[in-house]
């Protein structure tokens, strides 16, 4: 059985840092694209970043471009999301997904996701 475990959410003030992670486990991560999304309330499920397999490729939405960094350790069958100059429009769930197929690169829809985590909070606020 496939699973996803995000942790590393809380509150933070703006210009704040958190480290999110994500442990999965159930099948061999190291054939899977990953990608972290957020939902804020009453607003959709939006990209944040994903990476490739091999973590060579990443990519990120312009609204976080230069303050979020994404990796991946293959060893630990865990990704990371650095979170940097947080401001209160970050403020959401974050989530974690895995993709079997890689998605088109400089993408980032929830659609080609196949495995989701339960997802952990974020609160950027003074």
């Amino acid at each position: 059985q496939v699973q996803l475990m995000e942790s590393g959410g809380g509150s933070v003030q703006p210009g704040g840092s958190l480290r999110l992670s994500c442990v999965v486990s159930g099948y061999t991560y190291t054939t899977y694209s990953m990608g972290w999304f957020r939902q804020a309330p009453g607003k959709e499920r939006e990209g944040v970043a994903n990476i490739y397999p091999r973590g060579t490729s990443t990519y990120y939405a312009d609204s976080v471009k230069g303050r979020f960094t994404i990796s991946r350790d293959n060893a630990k069958n865990t990704m990371y999301l650095q979170m940097n100059s947080l401001k209160p429009e970050d403020t959401a769930m974050y989530y974690c997904a895995a993709a079997r197929r890689t998605p088109r690169f400089g993408t980032l829809f929830a659609g080609d996701y196949d495995y989701w985590g339960q997802g952990t909070q974020v609160t950027v606020s003074s």
